[in-house]
C-alpha cells in the first residue's frame, strides 16, 4: 500500500541533497527563534482498515479492504518549545474512499461497499527536529489525532440489510512520522511521511446480532500512509 509513497519520499530526499549541496547561503536564519507561527499543507493519503475477524455464526467469513488514494489540505499552528521540540495543531480535511469485499457472499449488491469518507481531521503533533544544518533539518513526528467522519452514517437507521454500510462518527488514531524542514529565501517548505492508526473500533453493528456483514467483525479500524508537503 504504502511503497509509492515511500518512493516519492526517497525522490524528495535525493532532491535536497542536491539542494544543499548547491545552496551555501543561510535562508531565513531567525525562522526559529519564533514563538509561535502558521502554515498551511496539502497532501495525499492512502488508507486501509485493520481488520480482525471473530468467530460467529457466519462461517468461512472472508472480509477483505480495497483503498484507493485521497487528498488532505490543512492548517498548522506551531508552539516552540524548545530549541529541538515544537508543538502542533493541525486541523485539516481529509477524503478518501475505500472498497469493502465480503468474500462470503455470492451476489455483487452483497458482496460489496464502497465506503467514501471525509473527514474533520485534527491532529496534535509533537515535532523532535536535529539542530539545524545549513538550509535543511530533519525531524521526526508523534502525536495523536481526532477524526470527525462526516459521511459515517452512524444515525442512519438502514444497515447492510439495505444496502447501507455505517461507520462510527467520532474517531482516534494515534501518529508517527519523519520530515524534512527545507529553509527556502521566502519560507519553510516541509515535506513528511507520516502513518495513522486508529484507536477504537470504527464499525457501526447492524441491528441483526448475526449480520454476515459485521457479525464476523471483532475491530475495524483506519490504517493509512499521509505525504504531507507543509508551507510555513
Amino acid at each position: 500500500m504504502s511503497k509509492k509513497y515511500f518512493l516519492v519520499g526517497f525522490a524528495i530526499l535525493f532532491a535536497v541533497k542536491a539542494y544543499t549541496q548547491r545552496e551555501r547561503v543561510e535562508n531565513l536564519p531567525t525562522f526559529d527563534d519564533r514563538k509561535i507561527h502558521y502554515g498551511f499543507y496539502l497532501g495525499l493519503n492512502q488508507n486501509d482498515f485493520k481488520l480482525n475477524l471473530r468467530n460467529s455464526s457466519i462461517q468461512n467469513a472472508n472480509i477483505t479492504v480495497s483503498p484507493s488514494t485521497g487528498f488532505n489540505v490543512g492548517l498548522i499552528a506551531d508552539l516552540r518549545l524548545h530549541k529541538n521540540l515544537n508543538l502542533r495543531l493541525e486541523p485539516g480535511l481529509m477524503t478518501n474512499s475505500k472498497n469493502i469485499y465480503f468474500n462470503h457472499l455470492t451476489t455483487e449488491r452483497d458482496s460489496v461497499r464502497e465506503v467514501s469518507s471525509t473527514f474533520l481531521h485534527v491532529p496534535v503533533i509533537l515535532k523532535f527536529s536535529t539542530d539545524r544544518y545549513k538550509n535543511i533539518r530533519p525531524y521526526l513526528l508523534a502525536g495523536v489525532s481526532y477524526n470527525y467522519n462526516f459521511t459515517s452514517n452512524e444515525s442512519n437507521q438502514e444497515d447492510n440489510s439495505q444496502g447501507q454500510f455505517r461507520m462510527k462518527t467520532h474517531n482516534f488514531m494515534y501518529e508517527v512520522g519523519i520530515g524534512i524542514d527545507i529553509y527556502l529565501y521566502f519560507f519553510k517548505f516541509s515535506p513528511s511521511i507520516r502513518g495513522i492508526f486508529a484507536i477504537n473500533n470504527e464499525i457501526k453493528y447492524d441491528n441483526d446480532p448475526n449480520s454476515q456483514w459485521t457479525a464476523p467483525v471483532n475491530y475495524m479500524g483506519t490504517r493509512g500512509v499521509f505525504l504531507n508537503l507543509a508551507f510555513e
